[in-house]
């Protein structure tokens, strides 16, 4: 609607301009970075832990899986089987030397009439798992044992070790 006769339009208001105050200095940006810098260094390894204690999953999984596969095979054997060994009669059906991602080699030793050891070592990024690098479950007579260690100091298997089963926490 135009405006009235004898009335002017009313002044419009001049347009906003920065001022001096408006924005952030270089040196508040500074900081900004410098605060998320340490937080990053903080989280990040922490995160890395949380990454790879989750996949211990995989490797407690596989060793689960060569416990069921040899209490099937010592069903119709005179002896616990081995892993993936063509050549030998005590070969384990449809078992593998690694873990289904590949973060865990496995390997079955002392498998007699009485029991076996099998061990998952951590490999490729796994490695870096230094406190669990190393887990195992050891059955002797009927009985369990499960363990855990570095994977450059092995397992202790001794029976008054409190920490073996750390890495199998439930």
């Amino acid at each position: 609607m135009p405006p009235a006769a004898g009335t002017s339009k009313a002044p419009r208001p001049a347009p906003r301009r920065w001022s001096a105050c408006s924005g952030f200095t270089l040196i508040e940006l500074m900081i900004v970075v410098v605060i998320m810098g340490i937080l990053l260094a903080v989280a990040f390894p922490s995160y890395l832990d949380s990454v790879r204690k989750g996949r211990r999953a995989e490797g407690i999984a596989g060793l689960t899986a060569v416990q069921q596969a040899q209490e099937r095979f010592r069903a119709n054997s005179p002896t616990y089987g081995n892993l993936n060994s063509p050549a030998d009669a005590n070969t384990l059906p449809n078992t593998s030397t690694t873990t289904a991602n590949g973060r865990y080699n496995l390997a079955v030793t002392g498998n007699t009439a009485a029991g076996y050891t099998v061990t998952a070592t951590a490999v490729g990024g796994q490695a870096a798992d230094t406190a669990c690098g190393k887990m195992g479950v050891r059955a002797v007579g009927g009985n369990l044992r499960y363990g855990s260690g570095a994977a450059a100091m092995g397992i202790d298997w001794a029976p008054n070790d409190p920490d073996a089963g750390r890495c199998w926490a439930k």
